[in-house]
């Protein structure tokens, strides 16, 4: 079952002379608990597409449809609440607000959906919980690792029962053993039926994708 579709979506950045297309004419579509990797070189559109498909950019042509939803032709509001709603984002960078402690920052997706603060803590703990993460509740970012910010920036994207997440290079910043537990965690989301869509540079974890979709020059190859 198809969870997500593209169909000829191009992004193009700069104008005239300076134009450069970064997605040329791209078609995809990603199953129901699919995990599937993005990978290619340096520049040839892997971030680019990802932030089309999760709706944190605009295409400059084309379509992209989540359960049918034909989303390029929605609103800013509808989408952004779509997102708030149905998609979890993981970043290289973690992303997390340094004054906020980690079940602060789990929570606050949940609170802009309007969760009673009570709620959102109880399931941001419960995530954190399962994550391995039961004693850092109150840890602000910079008291935590790497591995842990990280592991707190997974719970924030899905503690609110997100269908899709999207990972944006999420071990490049982490030693070999943390990485690996880092994609462990995500191979687990997948085993829970969660679609997961995740660039990365890193070819050794080919093996934890259903499939690898590789760009050149914006294309799929």
């Amino acid at each position: 079952m198809s969870v997500m579709k593209a169909k000829n979506l191009t992004k193009i950045y700069g104008e005239k002379q300076t134009a450069f297309k970064a997605l040329d004419n791209v078609d995809l579509e990603i199953k129901k608990g699919e995990m599937v990797g993005i990978m290619g070189r340096s520049g040839s559109g892997k971030s680019t597409l990802l932030y089309q498909l999760s709706l944190l950019d605009k295409p400059s042509s084309g379509q992209i449809f989540i359960d049918e939803l034909d989303m390029t032709g929605q609103g800013v509001k509808t989408c952004t609440q779509f997102r708030l709603a149905n998609l979890g984002y993981v970043f290289q960078d973690y992303a997390l607000l340094p004054d906020l402690n980690a079940r602060e920052n789990v929570a606050l997706p949940m609170l802009m959906l309007g969760f009673s603060l009570k709620d959102a803590h109880k399931r941001a703990e419960k995530s954190l919980k399962s994550l391995g993460l039961g004693d850092k509740f109150r840890n602000m970012p910079n008291q935590l690792s790497g591995g842990e910010q990280q592991r707190v920036s997974i719970a924030r994207a899905t503690a609110h029962g997100a269908r899709i997440i999207f990972a944006d290079e999420p071990t490049a910043s982490l030693d070999t053993d943390t990485a690996d537990q880092v994609m462990d965690i995500f191979r687990e989301l997948k085993n829970d039926q969660r679609t997961v869509v995740m660039v990365t540079h890193e070819p050794e974890y080919k093996s934890y994708f259903d499939r690898v979709i590789t760009l050149e020059d914006g294309r799929i190859k």
